[in-house]
């Protein structure tokens, strides 16, 4: 059974192109400007107190995986591929990818070699990985002083 149609005394009138919109709901160019002028001076009269600078973090490490990575070759000589994959609890490939970008860096460095006939990967951190990895802790040591400070 179809439904009746509601009635038009409830539906609201479009405006059609001749009619103007309703004055509530419009706002003059000049009264806009005016406000924003008030907003800006009444923002500048109050203290508002500026961020600290903060330092620029190594977007390099700063990935989890990486500086799993990173930090994993830190306080080990060496590890293979499928240590490094135990440890953070990753795929093949998103280690693969993620190890290939710290290489490229020259942040870790990849020796493959085969042990009877088992081809083995493994990284070790560089002394480029190693000043980065120190200098990217030195970064967020000074964020968290920042941010305890506040």
């Amino acid at each position: 059974m179809a439904r009746p149609l509601p009635s038009r005394k409830h539906a609201k009138p479009e405006p059609g192109p001749t009619e103007k919109p309703r004055e509530k709901t419009r706002l003059k160019l000049h009264e806009k400007a005016s406000a924003d002028a008030h907003t800006h001076a009444h923002a500048q009269a109050q203290s508002v107190p500026v961020a600290p600078e903060l330092p620029e973090l190594d977007r390099l490490i700063h990935e989890r995986i990486r500086l799993g990575i990173v930090s994993a070759l830190a306080t080990n000589d060496s590890l293979s591929f499928n240590d490094l994959k135990r440890v953070l609890k990753t795929t093949d490939g998103n280690l693969s990818v993620h190890a290939r970008k710290l290489e490229e860096a020259q942040y870790i460095s990849c020796v493959k070699f085969f042990e009877g006939r088992v081809p083995r990967t493994e990284y070790r951190l560089t002394p480029t990985g190693r000043r980065a990895l120190a200098e990217y802790l030195d970064q967020m040591e000074e964020w968290i002083r920042v941010t305890r400070e506040e």
